[in-house]
């Protein structure tokens, strides 16, 4: 059997192409146990994993939660909200006493950049990184990825344009390193206040027009804007960001062909898309739900066959 090249999924930096496809092919098989009557596979059954989170999430949480269950391992869950972090306790300390309870596995959240990368160097586990600050989230990427060759056929070839807040969004890093590996075509679109600085360096070209951006691209991935991460103000209302690179049902309509619409979530309804574009047959939001679940249970299974 093939596997990873890497003990722990960090960031799609560090992982290849070759990876990439067998993660796919490892999904395409439990999507196919997702989608039983019988929907568990004992494959992990002698695994235990701890979810670690050091910031709020829901969806990518459950999702996790889900896929490990999906594949009979035990599960900690583990959120820093209530625990001994508040009292000072320091990230290794934290993580230290939950693997002497004899955890295999760390799936961690965390708002700092670099934490995953700085806990695998500490600890005895295999690290999955469910999101490190604006720096890169994975797992959201590849499910991103298959959802495009789910629907498409294949990455390669493809133009892909991300919309919205660039600048705080790891998913659009993690997606941009993801879709150049896999030989697609990326732009970037969004107020230049939100776009990094040096964007172009990663192979993306960079279009303010999203009218444009849309009619050059067969998928947009639609951001939301991250109020969370918004330390100043980057446009002027939310009105206005709607007006320039929000989209409706009538914008989409218009277009020279039929495009492909994706969001990470969670949506801003009536902001970045509206209602009738997120529930419309352009949409594959609901599959990228379904395939996050499928894709994490293929990461958390090839990652878990590498431990000693």
């Amino acid at each position: 059997m093939s596997e990873l090249s890497v003990q722990h999924l960090l960031g799609i930096k560090y992982i290849n192409e070759k990876d990439i496809q067998l993660i796919f092919e490892t999904a395409d098989h439990f999507k196919e146990v997702i989608n039983r009557s019988i929907k568990k596979v004992p494959s992990l059954r002698d695994i235990t994993i701890a979810n670690i989170f050091f910031e709020n999430s829901t969806r990518t949480r459950l999702s996790f939660e889900l896929a490990e269950k999906r594949l009979s391992a035990d599960v900690i869950n583990f959120s820093a909200g209530q625990s001994s972090v508040k009292k000072g306790e320091t990230l290794i300390d934290t993580v230290n006493n939950i693997l002497s309870m004899k955890v295999d596995m760390v799936v961690m959240r965390h708002p700092n950049p670099g934490a995953g990368i700085f806990l695998s160097k500490h600890v005895k586990a295999a690290i999955v990184n469910a999101g490190d600050g604006a720096h890169e989230h994975p797992t959201q990427a590849l499910l991103d990825s298959f959802s495009i060759r789910e629907k498409l056929g294949d990455v390669a070839g493809k133009k892909i344009v991300i919309v919205g807040d660039i600048l705080h969004s790891r998913v659009a890093l993690s997606n941009i390193f993801a879709l150049r590996l896999q030989g697609a075509q990326v732009k970037v679109c969004g107020p230049k206040t939100l776009i990094p600085k040096h964007i172009e360096s990663l192979g993306v070209e960079v279009e303010t027009n999203l009218r444009k951006a849309l009619n050059w691209c067969d998928v947009a991935n639609m951001l939301r804007i991250q109020n969370e991460r918004l330390d100043i103000s980057y446009f002027p209302t939310t009105r206005e960001y709607t007006q320039q690179f929000g989209v409706n049902k009538a914008f989409l309509d218009s277009l020279d062909k039929e495009i492909v619409i994706m969001h990470p979530g969670p949506i801003n309804r009536g902001v970045e898309i509206t209602s009738d574009v997120a529930d419309s047959k352009q949409s594959i939001i609901l599959n990228q739900v379904e395939n996050g679940v499928a894709i994490r249970m293929a990461v958390i299974y090839l990652l878990a066959s590498k431990i000693k």
